[in-house]
């Protein structure tokens, strides 16, 4: 197997892979209850007898089931296995981890509940049969990796057979976010649709959808000629033909896909890599279209094509390219919009309609949770280089959805309306959790300027892999701390690779303790060191030889934290690193639960806060919030709730809240409250003078103690993911995991350090 990401062309070993999938539970997904299941009157409503009460209203009106059960909301993610990515036909088996992951996609991005379905058939019509009876289970089938031409046969089949969505999403999804991109180069070029030429080179699933698309938006027949392996598909022609290609059979004498090229406006790649010549792009007509989305490397290079044509405008299939063609824009926010109509199909006008949604979404200003992506290239804007939003602009959830919902609705699929359309746009909104992108957010921006990162406790397996992955994410170098020959045994147990980019130091034999040492000496010289003890620090102690590293700017950041207490680790690094003017060191949790992501403070530093310190602690808290793409809104916790019950502890956090109204915060915040009111709607409309507009995002603790306990206890609960705490408030970037950390926590830390030394 290829060590790279075929859809991204991000870098990873095989062993690196493989233990993402196994750790902990292994596999992507799991099933989790929506109501509570504590007592046994919640079983006897679960199950029996309460459960005969929805099953008697669904028998007299099927449309219930929309009502009572997960079926309006469920994807199934089907597959055979016979086109598994670039991989080819290796059964459905080993399709599964695919589709676990598409099914994660669907509910990270639009809150769409999917399960995977592998069918160990090659038989079209027996995979016909095994799905067609599945319909009153789910809303919709999303096929995934089937090969040309069954594909056709199976999608076309049951849909006229179910009365749900079925939607190939190797064909359409491509086909989508490709006519998304051809809408905004025809208007940035002046051409009407109907007067382009346009060359599709591969006439599989993707190639053929994309030109049905793009015929069915007012492309002429005899304008698109459609190519395979053995050149131009021409009316006549007998040779590797079905019925399918023969559809799209074009009136020409053009035989080779070079000969097509001529005067083309636009291009279409689903083939192969270096299927496009320099030749051929020179051929095309001025300002020319070029999609070469063949991955993992396209048909052309952006480079090679704007060295030959320096007017072109170019779209890949990958992330490190501008005007990414990226199936994840479509499908979680295709089947969001059709679910909530529970549309029967999705057809070629809700089609169109996302396409056009994400369109129009390119031309807008985009929002400072995007632009921060770009930092360092300039804020995206509308252009040849922007005409496809990027995956993680948080506004695709309302813009997408709302399209297809209206198309499906005007042209008679929908089974239910839409009244009140402003209402839809905020639960879609409230569906969106914005650190689904924190992190492709995080990882794009390290690209445009990436950082160099030590990581302490470099003998570890889980840093090794932590900082390799960190490197072959393309976010900057990496410097692992430990002896030599130690940390290549581990890495070779591991099966990590030490690439280029990824640096070994041993601090007892580094040229640069001298210097290490006296910067150490002169901070703690009047702390009770002596210049020996300084120097034994920077020699046997990787954090504060780390931490020098950072101070004296041979590196932009550091983590550690897995081999040692975090309160351990704080104290080695406050010897070297000061607070940032006018902050104060705390720690911030990122819960995120049931689609809903809460920050929490201070979970890492101060045992119990004065008045003075929450107010700070909130502050810093709400500014973090809103660096990640959130509008805070800052409750202050207590035991009791604005008075009661009557509390001595709860002084100190009313007075922050009045600190706070002083010094006019431009936040929301409110308290004291419990963590019930702060988060439950209603019971927070008990008290209609809470000035939060909302349930609280941004949780003030009143002291470090209910903050640490909080967190950890939801997260080993289950049903939350806990990310932090994330340091801040520290004139240098340095992150501290959490005692036996995995190598993911480890890699999502050096990223937060690193982001924040771009400060």
């Amino acid at each position: 197997m290829a060590d790279e990401k075929r859809r991204s062309g991000i870098r990873f070993t095989p062993a690196e892979a493989l233990a993402f999938h196994a750790e902990g539970r292994p596999g992507k997904l799991e099933v989790q209850p929506t109501k509570p299941m504590a007592t046994q009157r919640d079983l006897s409503l679960a199950y029996s007898p309460g459960v005969a009460v929805p099953v008697l209203a669904i028998a007299e009106d099927p449309a219930k089931a929309f009502d009572y059960t997960t079926r309006g909301n469920m994807v199934a993610v089907i597959s055979n296995g016979t086109a598994i990515l670039g991989l080819g036909n290796l059964g459905a088996l080993a399709s599964k981890p695919v589709m676990e992951g598409k099914a994660v996609l669907f509910k990270r991005f639009a809150d769409v509940d999917s399960i995977d379905l592998e069918l160990d058939t090659e038989d079209p019509d027996t995979f016909i049969e095994a799905v067609r009876y599945l319909g009153p289970s789910f809303g919709g089938i999303n096929l995934e990796d089937i090969k040309a031409p069954e594909c056709f046969i199976i999608e076309q089949r049951l849909r006229e057979l179910m009365d749900i969505p079925v939607f190939h999403d190797d064909q359409h999804g491509t086909a989508i976010i490709a006519a998304a991109g051809i809408i905004n180069a025809l208007h940035l070029t002046g051409r009407d649709i109907r007067d382009i030429k346009l060359v599709c080179n591969g006439a599989g699933a993707a190639g053929i959808a994309c030109i049905e698309l793009v015929k069915a938006m007012g492309v002429p027949h005899d304008n698109v000629i459609l190519c395979d392996t053995k050149g131009v598909i021409f009316q006549g022609r007998t040779e590797g033909m079905n019925q399918w290609k023969s559809a799209h059979a074009a009136r020409t004498d053009a035989r080779t896909l070079a000969d097509a090229m001529a005067g083309a406006d636009v291009f279409f790649g689903v083939s192969a890599k270096g299927a496009l010549s320099a030749e051929m792009v020179r051929s095309m007509a001025p300002n020319p279209i070029i999609f070469a989305m063949a991955n993992p490397d396209p048909e052309i290079t952006p480079e090679e094509a704007h060295a030959i044509r320096d007017d072109a405008i170019v779209a890949t299939g990958r992330s490190d390219y501008p005007n990414q063609v990226n199936n994840v824009l479509g499908f979680p926010y295709i089947f969001r919009g059709a679910l909530d109509v529970r549309a029967t199909q999705i057809n070629d006008a809700m089609k169109i309609a996302a396409a056009q949604a994400l369109a129009d979404l390119a031309r807008e200003d985009v929002p400072d949770a995007v632009a921060s992506a770009y930092k360092g290239a300039g804020r995206p804007r509308f252009g040849r280089d922007y005409i496809i939003p990027a995956p993680f602009d948080p506004r695709l959830i309302t813009h997408v959805p709302e399209a297809v919902a209206r198309a499906a609705m005007e042209s008679g699929v929908a089974r239910a309306e839409i009244a009140d359309w402003d209402r839809y746009r905020n639960q879609l909104a409230s569906r969106r959790d914005p650190t689904a992108g924190t992190f492709q957010n995080l990882f794009a921006q390290l690209r445009q300027r990436p950082r160099r990162v030590v990581f302490a406790e470099g003998e570890e397996a889980q840093v090794i892999r932590a900082a390799a992955s960190y490197v072959a994410q393309g976010l900057g170098r990496a410097v692992l701390v430990g002896r030599e020959d130690a940390v290549r045994e581990a890495a070779r147990e591991a099966g990590v690779e030490l690439r280029e980019g990824l640096e070994i130091v041993n601090a007892r034999l580094s040229t640069r303790n001298d210097r290490y040492s006296e910067y150490l000496y002169k901070r703690l010289q009047r702390h009770g060191y002596l210049q020996r003890d300084c120097h034994r620090l920077i020699n046997t102690d990787r954090n504060h030889f780390a931490a020098a590293m950072v101070a004296l700017g041979d590196a932009d950041a550091m983590v550690s934290g897995l081999t040692r207490n975090y309160s351990v680790v704080l104290e080695d690094v406050r010897h070297v690193f000061d607070e940032r003017a006018g902050e104060s060191v705390m720690g911030v949790s990122i819960v995120i639960a049931k689609g809903r992501t809460t920050f929490v403070a201070d979970t890492a530093v101060h045992a119990m806060p004065s008045a003075d310190e929450l107010a700070q602690i909130a502050r810093q808290a709400a500014g973090f919030a809103k660096r990640l793409g959130h509008e805070p809104r800052v409750a202050f916790l207590a035991h009791s709730t604005f008075g009661h019950p009557p509390s001595e502890r709860s002084e100190r956090v009313r007075e922050a809240v009045q600190i706070l109204e002083r010094q006019g915060a431009d936040f929301e915040f409110d308290g004291e409250m419990a963590a019930d009111v702060a988060l439950n709607p209603e019971l927070m409309a008990l008290y209609p003078f809470c000035r939060l507009t909302g349930p609280a995002n941004v949780l003030v603790m009143p002291a470090f103690h209910s903050a640490s306990i909080g967190t950890k206890m939801v997260q080993e609960l289950g049903g939350s993911t806990v990310i932090g705490p994330v340091l801040i408030g520290f004139d240098k970037a340095v992150q501290i995991v959490n005692l036996g950390a995995r190598d993911t926590d480890i890699l999502n830390m050096a990223a937060f350090a690193a982001f924040s030394a771009g400060e």
